[in-house]
C-alpha cells in the first residue's frame, strides 16, 4: 500500500518562512514524479511545484517562483521551502506522487497518490 506523509506547515506571519517535507513509502522501487499542491477555502486544488524525476528538472507555477524552492531529497522524499510568505499562500498543502510534471504543468494523473495534507496559514 502506497502511503504519502507530509510534515511541517503551521502559522506564520507575512514575509516569514515555512518548510514542508514529504516521504512516500510502498512503491516497491518504482520512482515517480512528485510535487506539491494546495487548496485554499472555496478554491480548486492547484499545483504549486514539482520534481520531474527522469529529467532532474524542477518546475514552479508563476505565483510562487522566486519565493518557493522544491527539492528532491531522494527518490521518495520531497521538500518545499517557502520564503516571503503572503496571506494568499494560506491553504491546505498536499504532497503527491505519480503526477504530471513538466514546464508549465503541475497536475494530477489518474494514478496520483495523495498525502493527507498539512495546513499553512499566513497572517497579514
Amino acid at each position: 500500500q502506497v502511503q504519502v506523509t507530509e510534515s511541517g506547515g503551521g502559522l506564520e506571519q507575512a514575509g516569514g518562512s515555512l518548510r514542508l517535507s514529504c516521504t512516500v513509502s510502498g512503491l516497491r522501487s518504482i520512482v515517480y514524479n512528485m510535487g506539491w499542491f494546495r487548496q485554499a477555502p472555496g478554491k480548486e486544488r492547484e499545483g504549486v511545484a514539482c520534481s520531474e524525476w527522469r529529467a532532474g528538472m524542477l518546475h514552479y507555477v508563476d505565483s510562487v517562483k522566486g519565493r518557493f524552492t522544491i527539492s528532491r531529497d531522494d527518490a521518495y522524499s520531497l521538500s518545499l521551502q517557502m520564503n516571503n510568505l503572503e496571506p494568499e499562500d494560506t491553504a491546505m498543502y498536499y504532497c503527491a506522487s505519480a503526477i504530471r510534471c513538466e514546464a508549465g504543468m503541475v497536475a494530477a494523473s489518474r494514478q496520483t497518490y495523495w498525502g493527507q495534507g498539512t495546513q499553512v496559514t499566513v497572517s497579514s
